[in-house]
């Protein structure tokens, strides 16, 4: 069995984390994620609990494809909580794709950086086991190495990810500047017009009433 661990800070506040943690996959960063589909989700006293199927590709020597197989997808399930009112997200990932043999059990979970609130703090486990194979110990250091490197990739995906959102918020606020500006000057031309209408309604007035006074 083998056992890695990982820490790593967000320069965002937990908020924005969690929201692009939701749309982290797929990601020009981390190609291996290929999709996620929800299968159950409902709100328990606050708190959103989440289960996902999560579809990927797992890169294997070719040593390793001759003595597991190589799929061309893998599944594994994903159970997640969100406590909006504790600032804590967690996620964690089993894979069921090999599970006969291969055991890789996964957790993370983000929570406000504990000295700096405007900051977020990823903590990262996953527990490695090969068993009925040959060359277990071998084949759990190569997966650990993997799980390494994803989990880094996975970071950068998911600062794209911020990016992306952030972007798409700076587009929409100059989309509803925009918006309101054109509605402010339709509103003034429209008043313009009611006023150059209600002036000539009372020049015509005024004019009819000297008429009639001569």
């Amino acid at each position: 069995m083998k056992i890695w661990t990982s820490e790593h800070v967000f320069n965002h506040p937990w908020e924005t984390v969690a929201q692009a943690a939701w749309r982290k996959y797929p990601n020009p960063i981390n190609t291996a994620v290929i999709g996620t589909d929800v299968v159950e989700r409902r709100v328990v006293d606050g708190v959103l609990h989440t289960h996902r199927l999560v579809s990927s590709k797992w890169y294997f020597p070719q040593w390793a494809q001759k003595l597991i197989g190589s799929p061309n997808v893998c599944y594994a399930s994903e159970k997640s909580t969100v406590d909006p009112k504790e600032r804590l997200m967690t996620l964690k990932t089993i894979n069921l794709t090999f599970g006969s043999f291969l055991s890789v059990y996964e957790t993370l979970s983000y929570v406000p950086h504990p000295t700096d609130p405007s900051k977020t703090l990823l903590k990262q486990e996953a527990t490695v086991q090969v068993e009925g194979v040959p060359l277990n110990r071998y084949m759990e250091d190569v997966l650990t190495k993997n799980i390494s490197t994803n989990a880094g990739k996975g970071r950068q995906g998911l600062e794209w990810v911020i990016g992306k959102l952030n972007a798409e918020m700076k587009e929409l606020a100059n989309s509803a500047a925009t918006s309101t500006n054109e509605i402010l000057t339709q509103t003034k031309k429209s008043l313009d017009d009611i006023t150059d209408q209600a002036r000539k309604s009372m020049d015509e007035l005024s004019a009819t009433a000297q008429k009639i006074h001569i």
